[in-house]
């Protein structure tokens, strides 16, 4: 079995698109939630909240470049240009040598592709679309122009598992170079922000509705919670053999040890505690390493109370209730399909710097969640030599990821 390490790392979100600027908002739990006053004009949608990013397309993509791009691809396509110049493998000839491949998803297509074909059946008229309605609206639009962009010509794995999305993309990327099949994967996965994604929630009745307190919300694992809120974004992690990658003098910023995946068979939208126990222990059991071992965990933590209760209960019966803990989207949002490979991402950079985020907002927390540690009050210094990273997706997909420090 090969050794995976990662050697690149890039992400947009709410916070901002470099690390120095996220970290700087997190350590001062400052949020990227924001009112999203041109929701108003939507009949029916309760909330008004929403996480977006600050992105336009960048300036040296060609109108030619991106006519096949919606929003959620062109996210991920710079999100992976720039993982890719932190490698220091941007224009390196391996890129079209067929060993490096793709692993990458998204909980859709963009929804400018929709519209489209939208139009056409509502309309009874075709005159709409246009060549690239299909490729910008399609599930796997992601990895194809990511492919295209770049001229990446291996494997393309496309993981559209709603929120576990970007972390399967992460450990099937690790899985198909552990076991000898490419040398290096971009891997990871984006999102765009659409009313119609926050609607999907708002029908569930799980968004929240603090429409006038954007800075109080959400609160994950705390009693007063009242709901997610939707945002965007797009992450990636250079994976690569870990020979290769020491060989040709790369930066490595953690080693991939473990990875479990599993699906609950048995609710679409209602969380299974044992499953999300199930995908914890494999990853451990893949990394070989007792839970003692490892010294964080990166919740999934969305601040929807079925989800929050049984994620708590599930990482209590792991590890007991001494383990830290803490929910990025308290910061972000949920950035769904973005939201596996932007955590992975903090939580190695955290790793290496020996530090972690609070939960934000998390005043109270909740009697019916388990009893760990949760980071809730300032960042909390830790030296750790493992950590987790967990999501768990509607159709009872659950991911669980271990880094090691190197």
């Amino acid at each position: 079995m090969k050794r995976v390490v990662v050697t690149g790392m890039a992400a947009l979100t709410p916070l901002g698109n470099s690390w120095d600027v996220v970290a700087q908002k997190l350590k001062s739990k400052t949020t990227g939630i924001q009112r999203m006053d041109d929701w108003n004009q939507y009949k029916g949608l309760n909330t008004r909240l929403g996480a977006p990013v600050v992105f336009s397309r960048p300036g040296h993509y060609s109108r030619k470049q991106v006519r096949s791009m919606g929003r959620v691809a062109m996210l991920g396509t710079y999100a992976s240009e720039l993982a890719l110049i932190d490698a220091g493998l941007l224009d390196d000839p391996c890129l079209i040598s067929g060993q490096v491949g793709i692993s990458y998803g998204s909980s859709s297509g963009s929804f400018d592709g929709l519209i489209d074909f939208t139009k056409m059946l509502l309309n009874f008229d075709k005159g709409g679309m246009n060549a690239t309605s299909y490729i910008r609206m399609m599930g796997h639009t992601c990895p194809v122009n990511i492919s295209l962009h770049f001229g990446i010509n291996g494997r393309i794995i496309p993981t559209s598992s709603a929120c576990t999305s970007s972390s399967q993309g992460i450990g099937y990327a690790y899985e198909a170079i552990k076991h000898g099949l490419q040398a290096v994967m971009v891997a990871g996965g984006s999102d765009e922000l659409s009313a119609s994604q926050a609607a999907v929630f708002d029908t569930l009745f799980a968004t929240s509705l603090r429409n006038d307190e954007p800075d109080k919300t959400p609160r994950p694992f705390d009693k007063d919670r009242d709901g997610l809120v939707i945002g965007e974004g797009g992450g990636t992690l250079i994976l690569e053999e870990r020979e290769r990658a020491l060989s040709r003098g790369a930066p490595v910023y953690a080693e991939i040890i473990g990875f479990g995946t599993n699906s609950d068979g048995l609710h679409v939208t209602q969380p299974n505690c044992d499953s999300m126990q199930t995908a914890m222990r494999l990853a451990l059991q893949d990394a070989g390493l007792d839970a003692a071992a490892i010294g964080y965990v990166s919740a999934h933590g969305t601040a929807t109370e079925l989800g929050d209760i049984a994620e708590s209960h599930a990482t209590a019966a792991v590890f007991g209730n001494r383990i830290p803990i803490s929910s990025m989207k308290s910061y972000t949002g949920h950035t769904l399909g973005a939201c596996g490979a932007i955590e992975a991402w903090a939580a190695v950079q955290m790793m290496n710097e020996g530090w972690f985020h609070p939960t934000a907002n998390l005043e109270n927390i909740d009697p019916a969640c388990a009893e760990l540690d949760y980071i809730k009050d300032d960042i909390r210094k830790l030296e750790c030599e493992y950590v987790m990273s967990n999501n768990f997706a509607f159709g009872g997909i659950n991911t669980s990821l271990i880094f090691k420090r190197v």
